[in-house]
């Protein structure tokens, strides 16, 4: 079961955008907030690169199926989806 979505993602990077926009923050609290924001950045993009994989192999894999049936989407492709 699944404990993160994408919808979870962009939750995550809305919420750190937040941190970065609040102007009530020290410049010490500040440079912490930009060196955790480039780390959430690298893993985003880590984990978009792997919903896009998941994605072309799910649609790949429906090219050539001879069955008729659908490859299942991906779980972290379903928005809101926790399975």
């Amino acid at each position: 079961m699944a404990k993160n979505t994408l919808d979870d993602l962009n939750n995550h990077l809305f919420a750190q955008l937040e941190k970065l926009m609040d102007d009530d923050v020290t410049p010490e609290q500040m440079e912490k907030e930009i060196a955790r924001s480039k780390a959430v950045t690298a893993v985003a993009e880590t984990i978009v690169r792997n919903g896009e994989l998941a994605y072309k192999v799910m649609a790949h894999m429906n090219e050539y199926r001879q069955d008729g049936e659908l490859a299942p989407v991906p779980v972290m492709l379903l928005p809101g989806s926790k399975k």
